[in-house]
């Protein structure tokens, strides 16, 4: 009886090859379809122990991407449980963004670079338009197939939204790719955070290297401070409000092209309409893929000439550099890296339900302090922007650790089950 067991069946159809990665929730193994004889990609999910239930994280990657269907998005084509664990069958791809920016033997031209970042964008404008926040954009959740396309994958931090009073966890995106006012705390928000994302994976396209590397959520707001100035109650009114706001020195922002000489006027537009600190004031995907930066020349590359990595080679070292500014020179923190939250009395007693539900967020902040160190009043925020293109290898990026992992997957079921 048990050939008879339709997962096996299911599971007998692909051949496992060899693995292609492993993410925050599961192994990822490239395999063959023995019936079509298509080369596809395996992300195998332990399901857990039946006390723990079914993984909510999988149920809405596989619930999303049965509704996405786009040129731009990673192809969902199977999925199936088998001996505790689920798997989900997509389409093969080559390789990926991060993959490209790092691999030093290629040369990326504007009109690449303008490519890439269309396609990334058509992208989530599709899921926005379809009320999904992808929550995870990086460049290695960017896939390009053996055509050049690229395609957003990797949804299982992705959400619906729309409803004014949702609220959601702030703990989303690698920390490089996080907007400020997820940094600040916010639990309520929209589709900005993912153009702030898609801002600092252009700019990573731009520099060769990832633009903005804090080690802790308040060195990674130093360091945007640093890049486009402290931001003022005028630039952003509702900043003072959020829950985890922190005060720091005013720094005046420095040029735009001092960050990226070589980029084109039309090119610093779009950026600094992206990396506007308002989300509100914050450029839509829509907007970006209307801007004049994809109509002037030059046109974007077609994607099945665009340049692809040949082998998985560490970077070249060089003494190339194209700014370099001191790690002293940051904004300094003035207000204790904790939930100092300014907010007018009648909000407060309006909101005390909702500050109540929060307290599941609390511990998190208590590790920030932690982290935070002895930052005193007069102490600088860490800020050491490194923009060196071959400066040696490339810094690791940011990972989930066990606890975290197992703090975030709680967080997340609780929004599903909302």
């Amino acid at each position: 009886m048990a050939d008879l067991d339709p997962s096996k069946k299911v599971a007998d159809r692909y051949l496992k090859r060899e693995v292609l990665g492993e993410g925050t929730y599961g192994v990822v193994y490239k395999a063959i379809d023995t019936q079509t004889g298509q080369t596809v990609a395996i992300k195998k999910i332990r399901l857990g122990k039946q006390k723990e239930g079914v993984n909510f994280t999988a149920l809405r990657e596989i619930k999303l991407l049965k509704e996405l269907k786009d040129s731009n998005i990673i192809e969902l084509i199977d999925a199936f449980p088998h001996k505790g664990n689920l798997h989900l069958v997509f389409e093969f791809m080559e390789t990926d963004l991060e993959a490209v920016i790092r691999d030093r033997n290629i040369f990326l031209s504007p009109a690449d670079i303008k490519s890439y970042l269309q396609m990334t964008l058509k992208g989530l404008a599709y899921c926005h338009k379809k009320w999904v926040l992808h929550r995870d954009m990086k460049p290695n959740n960017l896939l390009i197939g053996s055509n050049g396309q690229l395609k957003l994958a990797d949804f299982g931090l992705a959400r619906i939204f729309g409803s004014p009073d949702r609220r959601f966890t702030h703990q989303v995106f690698a920390r490089w790719y996080r907007a400020p006012e997820l940094l600040f705390g916010t639990k309520q928000y929209g589709s900005a955070v993912d153009v702030w994302a898609a801002a600092c994976i252009f700019a990573e396209l731009l520099l060769r290297r990832p633009f903005l590397q804090g080690s802790s959520d308040i060195d990674q707001l130093g360091k945007i401070f640093a890049a486009f100035g402290t931001p003022t109650p005028s630039q952003w009114p509702d900043m003072l409000y959020l829950p985890d706001y922190v005060e720091f020195q005013y720094v005046p922002a420095p040029p735009l092209r001092s960050l990226f000489p070589m980029a084109s006027d039309d090119t610093l537009d779009l950026l600094s309409k992206m990396f506007a600190y308002d989300p509100k004031s914050r450029i839509t995907i829509q907007q970006a893929l209307e801007h004049r930066y994809f109509t002037s020349a030059p046109l974007p590359t077609d994607p099945s000439k665009l340049p692809r990595p040949t082998s998985k080679r560490e970077p070249t070292n060089s003494n190339s550099r194209v700014l370099d500014l001191n790690s002293n020179d940051g904004p300094t923190v003035l207000s204790p890296p904790r939930k100092s939250r300014r907010v007018m009395p009648d909000r407060e007693a309006f909101e005390g339900n909702a500050y109540r539900a929060d307290r599941l967020d609390d511990h998190v902040n208590e590790v920030r302090e932690l982290a935070a160190g002895n930052t005193s009043k007069n102490e600088a925020a860490p800020m050491s922007l490194d923009f060196s293109v071959f400066g040696g290898k490339p810094p690791n990026r940011p990972t989930i650790n066990s606890a975290d992992r197992s703090h975030l997957k709680r967080k997340l079921d609780l929004e599903f089950q909302q």
